[in-house]
């Protein structure tokens, strides 16, 4: 049984949430229905009407064969409908735009959620050379700036980490615990987060938690190419960064405010 308050689960609505959360982690690959059924460990037939199902009400979409499932446009509503009834994330959004044009690099808003980071808002940078992100992307929170800053928040021993090996992202990403917490020892000294080519090749990341709930579930960033990160512009980006979570943080809802604790 999961943890829903002694309730016992309804099978029918978890392998759906199970299917839609699937389907959105392949992005672009869209599936066949076996590859469904495997996937998820149900009957193919059983699969099949679920599928109709959601085409039919908009949440998964197929193509003209019929043959290749993908997520469908009512997630993008729903996934918008929690942007924007989120009273954090509207309040940022003025602060990222002041960093976007102070800076002139791709800057971030993220979540964390388990042990990835889900990036809630992204400014684009004004430069030909920059980094590209997307409104709903996971990452590893042990792969990047925003997650290390938020995973430095917490207990070293309470870390919401999956068994196992860490994921590789790239040559530099932490796969050992124990670099990996030494890396956080760091950003806890420091009190932001420094991502070297750990999640994307070529990128640097500047982390900061949003220390407006205890621990901290948000953070922003700053992203830019390292082939033009100098010394000077390094320091200018941790300047303004520490400067605009301090005014996000003035303005957001604290915890035990108003606003709802939602589980």
């Amino acid at each position: 049984m999961s943890d829903t308050g002694g309730v016992r689960e309804v099978k029918s609505a978890a392998r759906t949430a199970e299917l839609l959360e699937l389907l959105a982690a392949r992005a672009d690959r869209p599936a066949r229905l076996r590859e469904l059924a495997e996937e998820l460990g149900v009957p193919r037939s059983s699969m099949y009407a679920l599928l109709q199902t959601l085409i039919d009400r908009g949440w998964v979409r197929t193509d003209d064969t019929g043959s290749l499932y993908g997520i469908g446009i009512r997630a993008l509503l729903t996934g918008t409908s929690y942007l924007d009834s989120d009273p954090r994330v509207q309040a940022a959004r003025p602060y990222l735009d002041e960093a976007s044009d102070a800076l002139g690099e791709t800057i971030h808003l993220a979540r964390l959620d388990g042990g990835d980071v889900v990036y809630l808002a992204t400014r684009e940078s004004h430069e030909y050379l920059r980094t590209f992100s997307r409104v709903g992307r996971r990452l590893p929170a042990h792969a990047g700036a925003l997650g290390k800053a938020l995973l430095a928040e917490r207990d070293p021993e309470e870390l919401p980490l999956p068994e196992g090996p860490l994921e590789q992202l790239t040559v530099n990403t932490h796969t050992d615990r124990r670099s990996l917490a030494a890396d956080l020892a760091q950003v806890r000294e420091r009190g932001y987060a420094i991502d070297r080519e750990e999640g994307v090749a070529g990128i640097t990341g500047f982390g900061f938690a949003l220390r407006y709930a205890t621990p901290a579930a948000d953070a922003i960033s700053c992203s830019v190419p390292t082939a033009r990160l100098t010394e000077e512009h390094e320091r200018r980006i941790v300047a303004v960064m520490r400067e605009i979570r301090t005014k996000v943080e003035e303005v957001v809802p604290r915890t035990g405010g108003p606003t709802p604790q939602w589980r």
